[in-house]
């Protein structure tokens, strides 16, 4: 990949003279516009999420510097998103955005036809692995678990690093952790047609040049690297068993009916003796936590190590729970998978903390009438981990996994294959929910 995105600038095109006769503004009103909605909006984020700045290593004074420099030369519409986008992506919060209002017609700075290279990449140590290949990759010979070692003659730690830093641009992230999990999926993606030179290590040290061109391929990662086999894959929710015999459940997206949706692969899997969640690629939404817990309390029992949860539905798991969970998992899927750990229910593993986008939101309108800002004002579930909360740090797991290479080569999931050995042995002195106590036995 020659240049990490390929942008369709309009600053190049103001520094032309051309983008006011696009638009049809004046330039010196569209200026004036950018510099009051700018000058309105870092006061009153200041205000509103000031609290988060701290956290979150943001030098607001700063932003605010560069940004009224940059606002001095916008004269468009486009050059006025622009500004703002960039605004709201030092809020290093995974929610914020900028929505254009009615009658105000602007482009995501980005080209349209992005498209993924058919892998996704993984870190373990400082190194660089690729975790799965299909379609354009896996045609060009790439396999799991091979080495990137270099990305168009870069070093793939400094590629990485590069691609970062031209994502957040334009992209707020609320965490380091995040960002990167993002680079190493959606991120990958570019224009059709973008050429990609790797040089690669297998597992035998052999190295491998690959170059391979953008067609076609998802860039949004599913969760796993590697399902287990005989999975059953519903809507939202994906389950089957390990090779071990335990109970896996795949919770993929958190919408409104996600208890009944768990319950169905809570029956559909039957008295396992353990059970694996796994909260991978999980995008958020809402639903209703106690309801979803209550499925992991016994019929006529009542878990209260933090907070009381009644038993739920027709049928409940009451056996010990592993959850996997890594920078993919966002929002909603962070409140879902962290209460079981917080909550005492589960033991929880991870390659990451999870995204660290988890709080409750406000709307801003802006001066112009043209824009409106959307971003985060109080961390959600503020009991969590000693009173820190999610949103800037995320669901820090009690052990942290990296994917082994060996494992990615036999298109195994180090982190499943994890699970089963906690669960084979569980450390129970982690979690204060023992499953005897509760009245449940696998017999």
């Amino acid at each position: 990949m020659t240049t990490p995105t390929r942008r369709a600038s309009f600053f190049r095109a103001a520094a032309c003279g051309l983008a006011p006769l696009l638009f049809g503004l004046t330039p010196l009103v569209a200026q004036k516009e950018c510099q009051k909605d700018l000058t309105f909006a870092l006061r009153e984020l200041e205000k509103k999420c000031g609290h988060f700045f701290k956290l979150k290593g943001i030098q607001w004074k700063k932003v605010g510097k560069e940004l009224k420099k940059d606002a001095k030369k916008a004269k468009t519409d486009q050059q006025h998103y622009e500004v703002l986008q960039r605004l709201v992506a030092h809020l290093r919060d995974g929610h914020a955005r900028v929505t254009p209002l009615e009658g105000t017609k602007v482009e995501w700075p980005e080209p349209k036809d992005m498209t993924g290279p058919g892998m996704f990449w993984c870190r373990v140590g400082k190194k660089i692995y690729v975790k799965n290949s299909w379609s354009t990759a896996k045609g060009a010979g790439i396999e799991p678990g091979m080495e990137v070692v270099k990305v168009d003659k870069q070093p793939a730690s400094k590629w990485l690093d590069a691609r970062i830093a031209d994502i957040r641009r334009f992209r707020s992230f609320s965490t380091d952790h995040q960002a990167f999990f993002y680079a190493c999926h959606w991120g990958l993606a570019a224009p059709k047609g973008t050429r990609m030179k790797l040089e690669l290590r297998t597992a035998k040290k052999q190295k491998k040049n690959r170059t391979l061109t953008y067609s076609k391929a998802n860039p949004v990662p599913n969760g796993p690297a590697f399902y287990p086999e005989g999975m059953s894959f519903g809507k939202d929710v994906h389950w089957g068993k390990t090779t071990q015999g335990f109970g896996y459940v795949h919770i993929r997206r958190c919408k409104g009916n996600l208890p009944d949706q768990v319950e169905a692969a809570l029956a559909g899997l039957g008295n396992v003796p353990g059970m694996i969640l796994d909260f991978r690629g999980n995008s958020g939404g809402g639903f209703d936590h106690d309801d979803l817990f209550g499925r992991f309390v016994p019929s006529g029992k009542q878990v209260a190590f933090t907070k009381r949860y009644e038993s739920t539905g027709n049928t409940q798991y009451g056996g010990p729970v592993v959850v996997i969970i890594d920078a993919t998992a966002r929002s909603a899927g962070e409140t879902a998978s962290g209460m079981f750990k917080e909550d005492g229910r589960a033991y929880m593993i991870g390659e990451s903390p999870t995204a660290g986008m988890s709080a409750s939101k406000e709307t801003l309108e802006l001066p112009s009438k043209k824009f409106s800002l959307y971003f985060a004002v109080h961390s959600n579930k503020a009991r969590f981990q000693g009173g820190r909360g999610i949103e800037g740090i995320g669901i820090e797991p009690h052990e942290t996994v990296a994917f082994d290479p060996a494992d990615l080569a036999a298109e195994k999931d180090t982190l499943i294959l994890h699970a089963e050995k906690v669960l084979q042995k569980f450390p129970q002195n982690a979690v204060p929910y023992k499953p005897s106590k509760f009245g449940w036995s696998s017999e």
